[in-house]
């Protein structure tokens, strides 16, 4: 695997990504001359699909990432994402790396902190690519992706991982960084249909020829086959084959390259995709003056499914969407083609299919149960599948769930249950192979034994698509004594919006891209991972509980202006230092993870309410210390007198001083030293010093005295009188 460069200017700088079939480009995308030039030839047209930008956030959790959903159409043989970054922000703004993540079928599973999944969860790592931002305003960067398969696919970007740093909006310059993926797809319209085993003669020249064959349902094995090649420029048959769709982050595409191979040239497709089309291409390998003639062949191998008996009042039913019946289904126009041109199996049935019932339980939750019993019957030599139909388009955005259990009295030592997940066509090759591997599709394996008779599958963000549980008995010793064993299992199928609902630290969110539903957990009290199931960076109970109490109980500091104001007959203001200390008290008791949690009222209530108050103590304490009516006389003081007011030191040392120290230490405290890993203790000193500050800048009450005091007297009796508080003089 190769790793992409940075060019600078027009120039390009490319690296071969994973394999001839993806390319990624740090560069402009080519003019439209050179992208449309031979496409006359082989009828070759290009659309354009593009989103409005959304602004990029440093990553904490799945929520953190910007999804963007495209609908790539059938027949395209090229895509083009074009990947562009800008900024918006000015000094505020630092170097930045942007991780892009692609994927087929599904959201792309993520995970940019490196924590763990929860237990029996299958991930495969997603395909992603990183757009660097440095002194320019704007980025750009592209990537190629030949023969994707048709459908959903699905970018997800983000930044990086977040400092976890808590900042206050408005007090502090931010940088915007936006992000906007357009697709460039360039499909096929000149296309030749392949029959079933019906040879289609087909001339190759300079450029790429397209065919496609139709794999219907209970396709065993397809093969492709290259007969009567004749090259005129070359001895052999210079022919290369590109079979089936790329699909990220995994590619199981198929190339035969047929120069050297034996006579005739064939390529064995086991368990192909059903009911689809599957794409070939085909180029010629002698160059721009050579042509290559040659016939094409598509074999099928029809399979001979066995069905379960389902109650007749099922099949009565005017709501029943399916046919089941003993022995063969009844088959579709596609099916009965199969049986004219195709080979069937005319021996024992291949499978034995259990009609599944799919149960819409809400969003982004189905429950798959079977028809008319509650196990399946598990034999040694014919696998028996059920089908969980996940092909909504609204299905990938949660996590598929699959427990099996064993029953105990028929299991023995000597016998194991293997079973394979799979999507698009179900894996029946158990006598062969364990490795649960389609054509085109690597699935999940499973085992069920005499030691451990239960086994559970957690599949996050599952493709869209028609998904295949299939199950067979195998036994390693005495397998004549094997034919007779079965074995009936309990599947357990669901799916769901999050695995366990992320357990009792975190919170499953349902998150959405315009009409695209998914699911994500947001952590808390330390834990992390996909399912808040990592726990090297949690909390214990008791650290919980501590933070809870100091949370809390720091809000008893409120006490010291309730009791101050009070005795000063501020009234109002005791009145707001009550109602805050309320709501705080509760809201943070509210606002904890796990077991220390108390909640009297809605959550977002109390969350309102508290802030509502903090806010509200900070201002009757500053126009309480105003006085608008008095400033002036103040100001007039302090002029007259020559003096400052307060004119007691004792005040400015015991009082203002130490007020005016705890409020500045306070919100520095609040707007840039508080994180997420010290909220606990940082937030409750902030609860004490604002509860001090507020105690300590109450102004005094005014001294109780006669508004006019008479001072002198005169023979004539008159005598002068003072007001001191309104500087009046007067003779009386």
């Amino acid at each position: 695997m190769g790793r992409a460069g940075t060019g600078t200017g027009g120039e390009a700088v490319a690296a071969v990504v994973a394999g001839p079939l993806l390319l990624l480009l740090l560069a402009r995308p080519p003019p439209a001359s050179a992208r449309d030039s031979g496409k006359s030839e082989v009828g070759l047209v290009s659309e354009h699909f593009s989103q409005a930008p959304q602004k990029l956030s440093f990553y904490s959790w799945y929520g953190s990432a910007r999804l963007f959903r495209f609908r790539v159409p059938p027949d395209t043989v090229l895509l083009r994402w074009l990947l562009q970054v800008s900024r918006e922000g000015g000094t505020a703004c630092t170097d930045a790396e942007i991780t892009v993540h692609f994927r087929s079928g599904a959201p792309p599973v993520i995970n940019p902190l490196g924590t763990s999944f929860p237990d029996d969860t299958w991930v495969r790592p997603s395909f992603q690519v990183r757009v660097p931002l440095s002194a320019a305003l704007l980025s750009n960067a592209s990537v190629n992706v030949s023969h994707p398969a048709p459908g959903d696919w699905f970018v997800a970007a983000h930044l990086p991982p977040s400092s976890q740093k808590i900042e206050l909006k408005g007090l502090a310059p931010t940088c915007a960084y936006v992000f906007q993926p357009d697709l460039l797809v360039t499909r096929v319209v000149k296309i030749s249909i392949m029959e079933p085993d019906v040879p289609l003669p087909h001339t190759l020249l300079s450029h790429p020829s397209y065919l496609k064959v139709f794999v219907p349902d209970y396709t065993r094995e397809l093969l492709l086959e290259l007969r009567d090649c004749v090259s005129s420029g070359s001895l052999g048959c210079p022919v290369r084959l590109t079979v089936g769709p790329v699909t990220l982050p995994s590619n199981f595409q198929k190339v035969l390259t047929c120069t050297s191979a034996p006579w005739p040239c064939r390529l064995l497709l086991p368990s192909p995709p059903w009911d689809r089309w599957l794409q070939v291409t085909a180029e010629s390998l002698v160059g721009s003056l050579g042509t290559v003639t040659f016939s094409a062949v598509a074999a099928l191998t029809a399979c001979r499914p066995q069905s379960v008996t389902v109650r007749p009042l099922l099949q009565s039913s005017q709501n029943q969407s399916f046919n089941a019946s003993t022995g063969l289904p009844s088959l579709s126009p596609d099916h009965q083609d199969l049986g004219r041109s195709g080979r069937v199996d005319r021996g024992p049935f291949c499978l034995t299919n259990y009609p599944v019932m799919r149960e819409d339980m809400d969003v982004v939750s189905v429950h798959f149960q079977l028809l008319d019993r509650v196990s399946v019957r598990v034999c040694p030599n014919t696998p028996s599948m059920m089908r969980l139909r996940l092909n909504t388009g609204m299905d990938s955005g949660g996590s598929l769930t699959i427990s099996l259990r064993a029953n105990k009295t028929e299991m023995r030592n000597e016998t194991v249950i293997v079973a394979c997940v799979n999507a698009a066509s179900p894996f029946l090759g158990f006598n062969s192979s364990l490795n649960c591997t389609t054509a085109f599709f690597q699935g999940y394996p499973l085992s069920l034994s005499a030691w451990s008779r239960r086994a559970n599958l957690i599949i996050p963000y599952p493709e869209t698509d028609n998904w295949y549980l299939s199950l067979q008995l195998m036994c390693a010793e005495n397998a004549e004594e094997c034919e007779q064993a079965v074995v009936h299992v309990e599947a357990t199928l669901y799916l769901v919006p999050c695995s366990n609902d992320c357990g009792p630290y975190g919170q499953c969110l349902l998150l959405r891209r315009h009409s695209y539903l998914y699911a994500g957990c947001s952590c808390k009290a330390g834990w992390r991972g996909w399912s808040c199931t990592d726990n090297s960076t949690a909390q214990t109970v008791a650290q919980q509980r501590a933070a809870a109490l100091l949370l809390t109980l720091s809000n008893l500091m409120f006490l010291a202006p309730i009791t101050v104001s009070v005795q000063r007959f501020f009234l109002v203001e005791a009145s707001v230092y009550a109602y805050t200390m309320f709501f705080s008290t509760f809201y943070h008791a509210c606002d904890q993870p796990g077991e220390a949690v108390l909640c009297i009222l809605n959550y977002d209530t109390l969350q309102y309410c508290d802030f509502l108050g903090s806010g509200a103590a900070i201002w009757v304490t500053i126009l309480c210390m105003a006085r608008l009516k008095a400033v002036l006389k103040y100001t007039y003081r302090c002029g007259h007198r020559r003096q400052c007011y307060p004119t007691s030191w004792q005040r400015w040392i015991f009082y203002l001083l130490p007020g005016i120290s705890m409020a500045s230490v306070g919100v520095a405290i609040y707007t840039s030293m508080m994180t997420s890993d010290n909220y606990y203790y940082t937030h409750s000193i902030w609860h004490v010093l604002l509860a001090g500050s507020a105690a300590l800048l109450l102004p005094p009450p005014d001294e109780h005295s006669e508004p006019w005091t008479c001072s002198q007297k005169f023979p004539c009796h008159y005598q002068i009188c003072k007001n001191d508080r309104e500087e009046l003089y007067t003779v009386t």
